[in-house]
């Protein structure tokens, strides 16, 4: 008999999916469920170093769907499952979302309001070092209050691969 569990808390869902995600080579980057007409809404974003494509994504979204059924997850209610990777506009927080952004323009506000806007050109555990009109810059992790990456329409070649939302960057 199957043990009924409720990991419908962002914490213990997310506890719950991690190991699922990692066994794809993938990052869980977020988890969360939502009223969605009479159903709930459980959204899953998923990332790794490389980028995510529509194959990996659907792999994932297997497996999580195989456990979730397997452990009553969700309970008896219906839900819909939605696996994507995180978009464009998602703020840096992690220096993973960094490393994985190398070459993008990103828009930065320090902490005090000093705004940085400049291409990332490597990425430690701690910093980011960014080309702003010529000139480096390390930008400390702890220093930033806020980060996106900026999007271009011109961007240097290099990224023409498709995201897993199916959409493709202008080059």
């Amino acid at each position: 008999m199957s043990r009924k569990t409720d990991h419908t808390d962002p914490t213990s869902l997310e506890n719950f999916l991690r190991p699922i995600v990692e066994q794809f080579g993938c990052d869980l980057e977020e988890a969360d469920v939502s009223p969605f007409g009479k159903r709930r809404q459980l959204r899953v974003l998923v990332d790794r170093d490389g980028g995510i494509n529509l194959d990996d994504v659907a792999e994932v979204t297997r497996a999580i769907s195989k456990a979730l059924d397997a452990d009553e997850v969700m309970g008896n209610g219906a839900y819909t499952l939605e696996v994507s990777s995180p978009g464009v506009d998602r703020p840096l927080t992690l220096a993973r979302h960094w490393r994985r952004n190398v070459t993008r323009m990103v828009a930065v506000t320090l902490v005090g309001g000093h705004k940085v806007t400049g291409r990332i050109t490597s990425v430690t555990d701690d910093t980011a070092e960014l080309d702003v009109r010529g000139q480096t810059r390390t930008i400390a992790f702890a220093d930033v209050e806020k980060a996106k990456v900026q999007i271009e329409f011109n961007r240097p070649a290099g990224n023409d691969e498709p995201a897993a939302d199916g959409t493709v960057e202008e080059n």
